[in-house]
């Protein structure tokens, strides 16, 4: 990715997508910053330095994702939070989909729309015989209901207080 000449006979100019995710971050800026020149509409590239990710920033590339910021992000979460799992990140990680299990005894038995949504989070989905359900405002919460919530970025811990014991 780093040949002009190589990069032509692949015919780049065709192309929507250019991902760089070799493990060298400079060779994948040098490779970004080529590829810029034939006008390609979306530029991918893999950090491995959290130190230049802003560097790949102020060159153009539109998204610089780092697994080893990734996998620090979810290790952290699973810390501070091991009962619930993540199903996704929206956004710049503003926003996550995770499941838990409805514990705490201040929630059970309160109708959905008297829990959710609030200002940290929206309870999306509840599962019922093994089946999801989109829960309906007038539904009473069960104990130890299984559900789907979307969080606001940074706010896990409260969701976690407010949901489970």
């Amino acid at each position: 990715g780093t040949s002009s000449k190589l990069l032509e006979e692949t015919n780049i100019e065709d192309a929507d997508f250019f991902i760089a995710t070799t493990g060298n971050d400079e060779a994948n800026l040098l490779s970004c910053i080529i590829v810029r020149k034939y006008d390609v509409e979306t530029i991918v590239a893999r950090v491995s330095n959290p130190e230049h990710e802003e560097a790949f920033k102020e060159v153009g590339i539109d998204k610089v994702i780092s697994p080893e910021i990734s996998a620090a992000r979810d290790l952290a979460q699973f810390v501070m939070n091991p009962r619930a799992s993540k199903i996704t990140t929206l956004g710049e990680g503003n926003a996550e989909i995770v499941e838990m299990t409805i514990t705490n005894n201040k929630v059970i038995g309160k109708r959905f729309k008297e829990v959710s949504p609030t200002k940290d989070y929206i309870i999306i989905a509840t599962y019922q015989n093994g089946k999801l359900v989109i829960p309906q405002p007038e539904n009473v919460i069960n104990p130890g209901e299984k559900v789907s919530i979307l969080v606001k970025g940074g706010t896990m811990k409260k969701v976690s207080k407010d949901l489970e014991k």
